[in-house]
């Protein structure tokens, strides 16, 4: 376990810039793409965004990357709604994953979201995503039944985590 701390230490979480779009569309791509059988293929397609679907979200809310020896390893997306944070297009390389920088990123999406006092952040998985929903779990978030429960044709719920302001 201690090479998985190392590593994870080496990781560097900041705010991406519009110009990874083209690095950020490639992350979602490589990270999903063992999982395309299970998606119907316009639920991939809205997992895996473009490069200029991903360059109209700038608008939408702030983007993370998570970057190790100047190249970027992983990303993270949060979308305000209202007195909410909607979190999504969590992704880890698959070169990187299990390496703690997963939970980098949720952290650095909760700290920001605690910043600005939202009530909760929530997202939605489909079932498949087992090591995913693991690591929410692993962070504080619930199934919730509340929806949506599909996404062109592909199963999703939602989690949800309470944030509490001290």
């Amino acid at each position: 376990m201690m090479g998985r701390s190392k590593a994870a230490t080496n990781v560097l979480i900041r705010i991406a810039t519009v110009d990874e779009c083209v690095t950020i569309a490639s992350v979602l791509k490589q990270a999903f793409l063992e999982y395309e059988p299970l998606y119907t293929a316009a639920a991939f397609a809205a997992t895996t965004p473009t490069p200029d679907q991903i360059d109209e979200r700038w608008n939408e809310g702030p983007v993370w990357v998570a970057v190790r020896k100047d190249k970027i390893v992983g990303t993270i997306s949060a979308v305000p709604k209202i007195s909410d944070l909607y979190v999504r297009s969590m992704a880890v390389l698959p070169s990187a994953a299990g390496q703690g920088i997963g939970g980098q990123l949720l952290a650095a999406i909760e700290r920001f979201a605690s910043d600005r006092h939202y009530k909760s952040l929530f997202l939605s998985t489909t079932p498949f995503l087992n090591e995913a929903i693991r690591l929410y779990e692993r962070y504080g978030f619930q199934r919730s039944d509340e929806g949506p429960q599909d996404l062109f044709g592909t199963p999703l719920f939602t989690m949800i985590k309470l944030l509490v302001f001290s």
